[in-house]
């Protein structure tokens, strides 16, 4: 039965490049390795006579992979095959995949031609609609849904909403959809981007797939690009496997460096690891070590941005809607906008000779964005798949620049205090925490994109202010630069 598997993968490559509409849908075809994976996470006591949903089918691949194993393993002699795709391209190679199975398993399958999110919503609402009208429910789903926004205005929301779905991907989208189509006990493997797992954007759905589904296993591959590395896919994707109406117990989470599986490795993990109890934000945790986490490991560290009496915001000049207004250096009747690139390590260098601008100009449709200047804890929004870190802070200190306001560009998250600059020795501490290793490993756990948000701060767990302040001093004492063991060894004798 390989082999057809194989042929799907070369069917795959082959199609790739006549896919015109392919960023226009936000379609990525699945390998065959990696289809096959995900068909092995099924339960396979619950795979006899199966019926499968596979939104967003492609050429089959999922599906097939599904087939496969029910025929090799001989699970079951029949199946009910539910595929969805849109793309008549696709669409067409489908069936042919289909048609591999033909005298292989008992088949009954459809092939549905419409957009999955207008299926799907009215499939729910004839439902609720007709007095004793059958309901579509799925045994099994198999997905790898599209990746793109929805925008808020758009007839995909609208349709969303009046099924009691509120997000703002399709690849979400698609699995909210598919919960709310599955059976009790059925089962759901996707592969979807791990952006979900945090941010205030994706809140609703990780609450719908909490309080209708119990999480059973999630799979990461360790490097970015290499589950999809013929699609030059690289965003962080999880495979992750869901069961509707299971009581939540402990979560597999499983790694492989790519999609060959070679070197899997798989631990269990209690619930509290991956949901920590109270969290109203419900971000969810991906654990890849049994090593105690840096929660765990020092209780103390248990405060919020909050109750240390310190706020974050995003830099409010968005500098492309200013353009009028900026200037590369500082002259007459500007002051300093702040990018990342002026911060490195302690120090703030300004002016400084550089693609992006250095000054902006005060004027009274700009006021409103300008800061007093102070100290400030700067945290960088963005940073390249490449780079070591994903939290890189900074410090301005009001010495740093002679002005009585500053800016600080979009790019940066910015400590503050009702808008004015914080303690010196506080604004310090943040800095040398936030650059600690500890802080670094722990925030991956949660955060699978190179994006750090000001939600993420204000959900992420600090020492008291007591203890950031000491930190602070020892970092304002510290002459020359301060090398990483240092900094780590230092933060672990004040907590």
């Amino acid at each position: 039965m390989m082999q057809i598997l194989e042929t799907l993968d070369k069917e795959r490559m082959a199609i790739n490049p006549l896919l015109k509409r392919k960023s226009e849908l936000g379609q990525f075809l699945t390998p065959s390795s990696v289809a096959k994976f995900m068909a092995s996470l099924f339960d396979k006591q619950t795979m006899t006579s199966p019926k499968i949903l596979d939104a967003g089918a492609g050429i089959g691949v999922l599906t097939s992979a599904f087939l496969d194993r029910l025929v090799t393993e001989k699970l079951s002699d029949t199946a009910n095959v539910n595929v969805v795709e849109i793309d008549e391209i696709l669409r067409t190679r489908l069936m042919s995949s289909l048609s591999l199975f033909d005298g292989k398993i008992k088949l009954s399958s459809h092939v549905i031609d419409e957009d999955f999110i207008e299926w799907a919503t009215n499939t729910l609402h004839d439902e609720n609609s007709l007095l004793g009208a059958t309901k579509t429910r799925f045994t099994h789903a198999i997905l790898n849904p599209p990746y793109k926004k929805i925008m808020s205005s758009s007839r995909h929301r609208k349709l969303l909403r009046s099924v009691g779905i509120e997000t703002v991907n399709l690849y979400s989208a698609f699995v909210g959809l598919a919960i709310n189509l599955m059976e009790e006990n059925g089962q759901i493997v996707a592969i979807i981007p791990r952006s979900f797992c945090n941010g205030p954007y994706f809140r609703p759905f990780r609450q719908l797939l909490l309080e209708k589904t119990a999480i059973i296993h999630m799979h990461l591959f360790d490097s970015r690009d290499k589950a999809f590395k013929d699609d030059e896919v690289l965003q962080e994707n999880v495979i992750m496997m869901l069961e509707r109406g299971r009581v939540q117990g402990d979560v597999t989470i499983s790694t492989s460096k790519d999609d060959s599986f070679n070197d899997y490795v798989e631990n269990s993990y209690p619930f509290k690891k991956i949901v920590q109890p109270m969290d109203s934000e419900v971000f969810i945790h991906i654990p890849t070590s049994n090593e105690e986490s840096f929660i765990e490991k020092y209780p103390s560290v248990c405060f919020s941005l909050k109750e240390i009496g310190v706020e974050v915001s995003t830099g409010p000049v968005v500098d492309f809607r200013v353009k009028s207004y900026l200037r590369d250096m500082p002259e007459e009747g500007t002051v300093p906008l702040f990018y990342p690139n002026h911060f490195v390590g302690t120090h703030t260098e300004y002016p400084k000779i550089m693609k992006k601008s250095n000054a902006i100009v005060r004027d009274d449709a700009i006021e409103k964005w300008l800061y007093p200047n102070g100290y400030y804890t700067v945290v960088k929004r963005f940073s390249s798949k490449e780079e070591k870190r994903r939290i890189v802070a900074g410090v301005l200190s009001p010495q740093s620049v002679d002005y009585p306001v500053v800016g600080f560009e979009n790019g940066l998250n910015v400590l503050h205090f009702q808008k004015k600059g914080i303690q010196a020795d506080l604004a310090f501490g943040l800095y040398a925490y936030l650059n600690s290793t500890a802080v670094d490993k722990y925030f991956r756990v949660f955060n699978g994109h190179t994006q750090v948000n000001a939600t993420d701060l204000r959900t992420m767990k600090f020492p008291s202010r007591e203890k950031l302040e000491k930190l602070g001093r020892w970092v304002m004492s510290y002459s020359g630069k301060i090398e990483q063991e240092e900094l780590n060894q230092k933060l672990e004798d004040i907590l």
